[in-house]
């Protein structure tokens, strides 16, 4: 591989990281239309049922997941005020030309203003796909560990 695609493919894989990166800061505490941003205008987020974690409807599009932040953030599950946050770690990244896949464990840390404890451990199965602005969140399926 020459070294432009290596260093190319360096790029990408970092600003995919950021993104995941970027999710989880904003799910937290940041504007919600920010988050939005970072997805597919088709993009889908969904919640697979196990462990500890119940089954949430999937979400399609960026008016739809939208929706479903601010359900959660209304329901004290996530967001300014809720003392949780979401911790990443074990990012993989795969690319495949305009498209890409990473795969990163999360822990939902809860009570972080007090005694922080771990609610939920799962794992993010993410699809990019490489746009004129940048790399965006196609689609996130997030199974129990």
């Amino acid at each position: 591989m020459a070294l432009d695609a290596q260093v190319q493919k360096m790029m990408d894989e970092l600003e995919i990281r950021n993104v995941i990166s970027r999710l989880a800061h904003l799910a937290d505490d940041g504007d919600v239309d920010e988050y939005i941003s970072l997805f597919t205008d088709d993009g889908v987020w969904q919640v697979l049922a196990g462990g500890s974690l119940p089954a949430l409807a999937a979400k399609q599009g960026k008016a739809d997941i939208k929706a479903g932040v601010l359900e959660r953030r209304a329901a004290g599950i996530q967001g300014p005020g809720t003392h949780t946050l979401h911790t990443l770690t074990t990012t993989a990244v795969t690319l495949a030309g305009d498209r890409a896949t990473a795969r990163s464990y999360m822990n939902m840390m809860a009570n972080t203003d007090t005694k922080p404890e771990v609610s939920i451990a799962c794992i993010y199965n993410d699809e990019f796909v490489k746009q004129a602005d940048g790399w965006r969140l196609a689609s996130r399926r997030i199974s129990p560990r």
